[in-house]
């Protein structure tokens, strides 16, 4: 059994219960989301005379794009708020990313900062496919904080 210092058993969550939150946005229910993640730069620093050893310096906090993805619908919110960046007008926006557990509570929150959009893809199209059209929206943002 796997069990955590406490005693208890951790509980696990499903991935695909979730829902996206763009400030001024609400027509936009996603079928994926990726980027949730944070790294801290290093520096490396080899110290003469010291060759058994190497130096590791924290820098800075580097996250990457989030990446939306949802089916097209005949709502065009996404891409009007691309457009508006592809032309310099920066509209930037908060972002919140809730998961659900079971019983439908948020068990946990990201919240995103300064949000704009980077890059929209569109569908690819197949004749012979029955596939839904899958747009996405790439977003660089300026933080993340995780509030559960």
């Amino acid at each position: 059994m796997n069990k955590t210092a406490t005693g208890k058993r951790p509980k696990y969550f499903p991935a695909h219960r979730f829902s996206v939150e763009i400030e001024g946005l609400v027509e936009a229910i996603f079928t994926e989301v990726s980027g949730l993640e944070g790294e801290v730069e290093e520096f490396t620093y080899l110290e003469g005379g010291a060759n058994d050893m190497v130096h590791h310096l924290p820098v800075r906090v580097k996250y990457p794009h989030l990446v939306l993805k949802r089916g097209m619908t005949e709502s065009g919110g996404l891409w009007e708020w691309h457009k508006k960046a592809q032309s310099g007008n920066i509209e930037r926006k908060n972002i919140s990313i809730f998961l659900y557990g079971p019983d439908g509570e948020s068990i946990h929150q990201w919240n995103f900062f300064r949000a704009f959009p980077v890059k929209w893809t569109g569908p690819s199209l197949k004749a012979d496919g029955t596939a839904v059209a899958i747009e996405s929206l790439e977003i660089a943002h300026e933080g993340m904080e995780i509030v559960k």
